[in-house]
């Protein structure tokens, strides 16, 4: 028995003393004790657990429901797991419950289960807590090694990578490893012979972190080199009337007995008790203890349903004192039943290692990792584009050349104020100028038989959706907005309805016209002035109809497209519903084509001037600018798809003004002899 298993066991004597005389802690309750030496041996402690589990020794209370003459109730084991784990499979067959020094033992007596796991889950937590994730694990090849590390390693499990887990091979993980934090499970007989073969030849700073078996051993602070070491120890208690216990003795009562003549001497001897049968009554203490709730010299004590006391540690480091010792201090807490952010606490700072295997990736790198090691080992390359292991930018910002830092993508829409947007406006406002000052010059002609022919009040009615069809061309330039998305199609839409109409119309009063000089014929009274303004209110009210269910139903609106470009951002107007757009589209196409087919129709009709020539013609550019414009709207990128809508409008819009009424305007203007009712009505006169 080691000079700290002494001082442990005259303290369980005092603690016990303490119970049977208090009248608070266990009332009717008087507890008898026998202690053995195992000598921190596997093998006695094996030979203790049978001798307890068969024997039968006076000693022991009776008295109350939970007791027996003679029986044993509980077995106290020793601070070292290994032992205790030897001991509790022998008496863990017999439900003896077994408390240890540090703590009350698992339901089921595993020890590993118990005292390693609470311990390795601190540890586990202090490794996380200081952002460690390349360490090296050294531990035991015993029973508290290898299950402690077991239990470590699996609780920390992510984001940890070990180097090495070393039982025999010091000088890999000592000396070649670039881990700079070492975890140590390790008994303290095996870790001295560890830090002893270290201090032989100078290896690397590491940053050990120690398991109580070791770390709070005031023997090891000799090993100067383990300067910094961190680990948990076991929490301190002042216990009033302890030192007065243990000093204050009598030499009768120290002669009486065996222990305490072996504690004040130092000495160290394997005296085994006496050896008899006996039975096992420990369910029901079990039972008990983990009911018990009190608090004592401002300490509170209690277990929970499995038996286990609350995981408390106090956080302690090896620090250099003035005069050059290491010393053991107290640097932190660690509480088990704390809030996970809280759970450890410092109370004085201390200096903190950094432990990776690769720093983290800077800006506009990469993790690739290393062929053969783990996965905290790797190397930062350049980010290529897309890169799903890289942090990406924000939705509308664009990386620099160096992919370090992420700028605002520019924003790109048809303005006002760039070449294209400028030459569009001006052939828009070229376009409605045109138109307006064609009607001016029928206006001022009004009484001529060429504009009187041409039936005044469909080309007026004509220019002036012409005039809406280039000024239209306008809404599509600018930011896009809510109002404006809507505006530009379906003003689009039914301006162009409106001259199809009247250009529809115009071509049927050609029919008719030819028709009514015919003998007998009355067609005229059939489509008069009223039937000409009635066809063209009709046309266009289908595609206001179908505009208005457009708008109800799925209207477009703006929005910003983050996939054509990825350098840049488009502001676009989303068509909200495609069959809507395509079906403005479609009417306009088949008033476009029955327009076209009625004027071929009428082409060849015996007139000098046969408007249904012109109308062919400027139907055959309409037709031709749509059917390009298809494709074209299809495939062009960002803001050249407004671009060709706006180019289509004006095209065709150019097309139907200067086909139709740039001949009449030559004539009015420039050859007004020709503008008599005798001209027009010769076929043959030039």
């Amino acid at each position: 028995m080691d000079s700290r298993e002494l001082r442990f066991s005259r303290a369980m004597v005092f603690a016990v003393e303490e119970i049977n005389n208090s009248s608070e802690l266990l009332p009717g309750i008087q507890l008898g004790y026998q202690i053995y030496d195992s000598c921190a041996s596997v093998p006695v402690a094996v030979h203790v657990a049978f001798q307890l589990s068969n024997g039968l020794d006076p000693m022991f209370h009776t008295g109350d429901d939970c007791t027996h003459s003679g029986r044993v109730v509980a077995i106290v084991g020793e601070s070292g797991s290994t032992p205790s784990i030897s001991m509790s499979r022998i008496i863990g067959s017999f439900n003896i419950p077994q408390v240890r020094i540090f703590n009350f033992l698992s339901t089921e007596y595993d020890v590993c289960a118990d005292e390693l796991m609470v311990q390795s889950d601190a540890l586990a937590k202090l490794v996380k807590h200081y952002g460690w994730t390349w360490i090296g694990a050294v531990h035991s090849d015993s029973d508290y090694g290898n299950n402690g590390m077991a239990s470590f390693l699996d609780a920390a499990h992510n984001p940890l990578c070990v180097s090495v887990k070393w039982r025999k091979i010091m000088h890999c993980i000592l000396y070649r490893s670039t881990a700079t934090v070492v975890v140590a499970f390790v008994a303290s007989g095996d870790m001295r012979i560890l830090l002893e073969e270290l201090s032989q030849e100078p290896t690397p700073a590491r940053q050990w972190i120690g398991s109580e078996s070791w770390v709070t051993d005031p023997d090891m602070l000799r090993f100067s080199f383990c300067s910094g070491a961190i680990g948990f120890g076991i929490q301190q208690s002042v216990i009033p009337g302890l030192r007065e216990f243990l000093l204050d003795l009598s030499a009768t009562e120290v002669a009486a007995s065996p222990l305490l003549t072996e504690f004040w001497e130092d000495a160290f001897s394997c005296k085994l008790g006496k050896s008899e049968n006996i039975h096992f009554h420990g369910t029901c203490v079990f039972a008990q203890l983990k009911k018990v709730n009190f608090s004592q010299n401002g300490y509170d004590v209690s277990f929970d349903d499995n038996g286990d006391p609350v995981a408390v540690y106090e956080l302690v480091n090896w620090q250099k004192s003035e005069t050059g010792l290491i010393e053991l201090v107290t640097v932190g807490h660690y509480d088990a039943s704390l809030p996970i952010v809280n759970y450890i606490y410092l109370k004085r700072k201390w200096e903190v290692p950094v432990s990776v295997c690769t720093d983290s990736c800077p800006p506009g790198t990469r993790k690739v990792l290393q062929k053969g090691k783990p996965i905290c080992c790797y190397d930062c390359v350049p980010c290529p584009e897309d890169s799903p292991d890289c942090y990406p930018c924000p939705k509308e910002f664009w990386p620099n050349a160096n992919r370090d830092t992420c700028f605002l993508k520019p924003v790109e829409f048809l303005s006002f104020s760039e070449i294209l947007g400028i030459v569009l406006t001006v052939f828009s406002l070229i376009g409605a100028c045109l138109a307006i000052t064609t009607a001016t010059v029928f206006f001022r002609h009004i009484n001529t038989p060429i504009v009187r022919a041409n039936n005044s009040e469909l080309s007026f009615l004509l220019l002036f959706s012409l005039t809406l069809c280039f000024l239209c061309s306008l809404t599509f330039i600018g930011p896009p907005s809510e109002w404006s998305c809507m505006l530009r199609h379906t003003a689009f839409g039914i301006t162009f309805v409106l001259c199809i109409s009247c250009v529809l119309g115009k071509t049927i009063v050609v029919l008719m016209a030819f028709k009514a000089t015919l003998p007998g014929s009355n067609v005229m009274k059939w489509f008069g002035p009223t039937q000409q303004r009635m066809t063209v209110v009709s046309f266009t009210f289908i595609q206001v109809l179908i505009c208005t269910i457009w708008l109800v139903l799925s209207p477009p609106f703006p929005i910003k497209n983050l996939t054509i470009y990825k350098e840049k951002v488009i502001l676009e107007c989303d068509l909200g519903s495609a069959i809507g757009f395509w079906g403005v589209l479609g009417y306009i196409g088949l008033l476009a084509v029955f327009c076209f087919v009625l004027a071929v129709l009428a082409r060849k009709l015996p007139d000098n001037f046969n408007e249904a020539k012109l109308i062919t013609f400027s139907m055959l550019i309409f037709c031709a600018v749509w059917i390009a414009f298809i494709p074209a709207y299809v495939s062009s990128p960002g803001k050249f798809t407004v671009a060709v809508e706006i180019f289509a409008i004006l095209a065709s819009s150019f097309g139907l003004i200067v086909c139709i009424f740039a001949p009449k305007c030559y004539i009015i203007l420039f050859r007004p002899e020709k503008n008599t009712k005798k001209y027009l009505m010769n076929k043959n006169q030039d």
